[in-house]
C-alpha cells in the first residue's frame, strides 16, 4: 500500500512539473513573427488574385480558339491556388488574419495582351518581389513560412519557363507561333503540396519539394476533346 501511495505522489509531481514546464513554453504568435504575417498576407492576396486572373485568362483562350492556351493558364491558376492555400494555412497557425481588401485581378484583354501581361508579372515575382520577402523574413527564421515561399518561388520560375514560347508568340509573329503551340499535345502536372508546375510527372520526388511524386495530379484538359499530335517526318 505504502509503494502504491508513493507512486501516486510520484505522478503528481510529474504531473505538476509538466503544466509548469508547458506554462513556462513559449507559443508562436502572430507577435512573434510581425515581418513573417505581413509577408503571408502579401503573397496571400496576391496568389489569390493571380489564381482569379489566370482563369479568367484561360475563359478568354478557350473563346477566342486556343485550347492549350486556355490548358495553361488553368494549370497557372491551379498552382497559384496551392501557395495561396499553404499561406492560408500557416496565418491561421500564427493566428493571424487574412488579408481583407478586395480584390484586385488583373484586367483580361486579348490572349496575345494576357500572355504578355502575364509573363511581365511572373518575372516581378522572380526577380524582385519573392527575393526581397525572402531576405525580409529570414531574420525571424520561421522555418514553414521560409520554405512554403521559397516553394511558391521555385514553382513561379517553372511558370515563365512554361510561359517564355507563349511570350515569344505574343512579341512577333503571333498567329504562326500561337498555331505551332495549338498544334502540340502537353499535359500539365501540379504538385498538390508546393504547386510545382510540370509537363511531365517526375519519377521519384517533386524537384521543389522534394515530396513524393504521387502528390502530383493531372490538371483535367479545358476542352472536352483536342487533335493528336501531328507526326514528324
Amino acid at each position: 500500500m505504502a509503494d502504491a501511495h508513493g507512486f501516486r505522489d510520484v505522478l503528481k509531481l510529474w504531473a505538476i512539473g509538466a503544466l509548469v514546464w508547458a506554462a513556462g513554453t513559449p507559443v508562436c504568435v502572430a507577435a512573434d513573427y510581425t515581418g513573417t504575417v505581413q509577408a503571408l498576407q502579401e503573397r496571400y492576396q496576391d496568389e489569390v488574385e493571380a489564381h482569379v486572373s489566370y482563369g479568367a485568362f484561360s475563359d478568354k483562350a478557350l473563346t477566342e480558339g486556343y485550347p492549350n492556351s486556355a490548358y495553361l493558364f488553368k494549370s497557372l491558376a491551379a498552382s497559384e491556388a496551392i501557395h495561396a492555400r499553404n499561406f492560408k494555412r500557416l496565418l491561421e497557425e500564427l493566428g493571424a488574419e487574412l488579408p481583407g481588401e478586395p480584390l484586385q485581378p488583373r484586367p483580361v484583354a486579348s490572349t496575345r495582351s494576357n500572355i504578355l501581361d502575364a509573363t511581365g508579372v511572373e518575372a516581378d515575382e522572380i526577380d524582385h518581389r519573392y527575393p526581397a520577402i525572402l531576405a525580409r523574413i529570414e531574420p525571424e527564421n520561421h522555418r514553414a513560412a521560409i520554405d512554403s515561399l521559397t516553394w511558391a518561388w521555385e514553382a513561379e520560375k517553372q511558370h515563365r519557363k512554361l510561359l517564355g514560347r507563349m511570350q515569344d508568340a505574343a512579341k512577333k509573329w503571333f498567329k504562326f507561333l500561337i498555331a505551332h503551340i495549338e498544334g502540340e499535345y502537353v499535359d500539365y502536372h501540379i504538385c498538390q503540396i508546393c504547386g510545382s508546375t510540370l509537363v511531365e510527372r517526375p519519377a521519384k520526388q517533386c524537384p521543389v519539394c522534394g515530396q513524393p511524386a504521387s502528390h502530383y495530379e493531372q490538371i483535367p484538359y479545358v476542352a472536352a476533346e483536342r487533335a493528336g499530335p501531328e507526326e514528324e517526318f
